[in-house]
């Protein structure tokens, strides 16, 4: 199975699910195996969509901001 460091960089997940996917996609890969890939990967991607909110969440504030619209202080949840 992957390892998922806590703390990874989005780039560094991502290549870690690239590997999951092409471990799935693999006809040598037993069904168990293939289950453990699977919900890794679906880890991964969770972290990953949760990244990308994040960034977006930012930009938004920053361009509220660049449009003369007092800045937000984030707040991460």
């Amino acid at each position: 199975m992957v390892k998922q460091a806590k703390g990874a960089s989005f780039e560094d997940n991502l290549k870690k699910l690239e590997n999951v996917v092409e471990k799935l996609e693999s006809e040598d890969t037993p069904i168990e195996k293939s289950l453990e890939f699977f919900e890794e990967g679906v880890k991964i991607s969770k972290e990953l969509s949760g990244k990308l909110d994040e960034v977006k969440r930012k930009i938004e504030i920053l361009k509220k901001d660049a449009s003369g619209i007092k800045l937000e202080e984030y707040e991460e949840e």
